[in-house]
């Protein structure tokens, strides 16, 4: 009788999870956004970042000198590979007008007697404006012209040294006595690319689901047909488990097409197990649930809590830290963030994908999503519970 009565209960879970996909696939907005944004979303992210890096920062050059020194450094600064030397006005009173209108994104004015300075060993003075409105403009370019000015001081110097009896080799070490090196790990070219794409698709993903999860009880319990449901005997723990369940399943398997472009086909940075990531982003999915099935417990109807998703979904992806360091942040909006499940997805996504990040060193990420969820789940009961009296 036992056995009997198990798979009763089986059929029905089957049931009422074949019932909410019916619901969830016949809902042609809903279908169309939880299906199609996501995959159209690493698609165009994946083709406006397929440059991967910063290049051909519009320039100008104001070259005040005329002289073989000064089209030298034009020269290397044409060869830089983020600037694009397009312009070459004649005053600086041109050039405030090529900026002022967006034509140039950064200007560089050589003054008169560089060429002169620069042979007679004296300190000369490049004036670099860099655009600051753009501010992945303004720190590529304020690089790239430290970096040339700065080889182009180390030369002189050196020149200066041989002029004064040294030879090449001891000139050189003399005036490079600190060899600076620099390495990125993880992201040796530092692409924006491997950084942005896949994590900009997760996020209009999550935003989804929690829009999806959103409507999970009151989209039952706010309908003409929730005494029917009630009086078929089913209790609301059995009804709304397998309900979440086939929740998840779509969420877990609206991920996979994102996860198989940005890995497979875009070949973005994956350095854990594909099963350990998999894993990681079911504990996810589950804390997103449980957030979305908690205001859809705490709200009377079913487009409130949809709006409610929507406002705390949004911003989630700002406040999580990964697109600006919460360690930047005021210390109450970087402490409250941990209260999000997009925090501790986002931050351990970092660590496993980049740096391979395993278990032990990511388990407090679980936890976290893991605490969310049972608070989240606890509160919806409770409300559910309190609401039907």
């Amino acid at each position: 009788m036992q056995a009997i009565r198990w798979a009763q209960q089986m059929r029905n879970y089957l049931i009422i999870m074949r019932r909410e996909f019916y619901y969830m696939w016949q809902d042609r907005v809903l279908r169309y956004v939880l299906i199609i944004g996501p995959v159209l979303a690493i698609l165009f992210f994946s083709y406006l970042y397929s440059f991967q890096n910063v290049t051909d920062i519009p320039s100008a050059v104001v070259d005040l000198d005329h002289s073989a020194q000064s089209r030298e450094l034009i020269r290397q600064l044409s060869n830089a590979e983020n600037l694009k030397i397009e312009n070459y006005p004649e005053t600086y009173k041109e050039l405030e007008s090529l900026i002022d209108q967006g034509i140039a994104a950064v200007g560089i004015v050589i003054p008169e007697n560089y060429g002169q300075d620069i042979m007679s060993g004296k300190q000369t003075r490049i004036l670099g404006i860099i655009d600051g409105s753009n501010m992945i403009y303004a720190t590529n370019a304020s690089s790239t012209l430290i970096q040339v000015t700065g080889m182009i001081s180390a030369e002189t110097g050196i020149k200066t040294m041989v002029g004064m009896g040294m030879n090449l080799q001891e000139a050189t070490e003399a005036y490079q006595a600190i060899e600076f090196k620099e390495e990125a790990w993880y992201n040796p070219t530092l692409n924006y690319a491997y950084f942005l794409i896949l994590a900009l698709a997760l996020n209009m993903w999550q935003q989804c689901c929690v829009m999806a999860a959103a409507v999970n009880i009151i989209g039952e319990t706010g309908v003409k047909s929730w005494p029917q449901v009630k009086a078929s005997g089913f209790s609301k723990w059995k009804f709304f488990l397998p309900k979440s369940l086939m929740h998840l399943i779509i969420f877990m398997a609206l991920v996979l097409p994102i996860y198989y472009i940005g890995f497979v086909l875009v070949k973005l940075p994956l350095c854990c197990s594909f099963g350990s990531l998999m894993g990681f982003t079911l504990v996810f999915a589950l804390a997103i649930h449980s957030m979305g099935t908690m205001m859809s417990s705490l709200t009377n109807n079913a487009v409130d809590s949809t709006r409610f998703g929507m406002i705390v979904a949004l911003p989630s992806f700002i406040l999580c830290g990964y697109t600006w360091p919460l360690e930047s942040m005021p210390a109450v909006i970087s402490k409250a963030a941990w209260i999000l499940p997009q925090t501790w997805f986002f931050q351990g996504f970092n660590h496993m994908t980049f740096k391979g990040a395993e278990f032990h060193a990511m388990k407090g990420y679980y936890l976290g999503l893991l605490i969310i969820t049972v608070v989240c789940y606890a509160v919806s009961m409770m409300a559910t519970a309190r609401s039907e009296r």
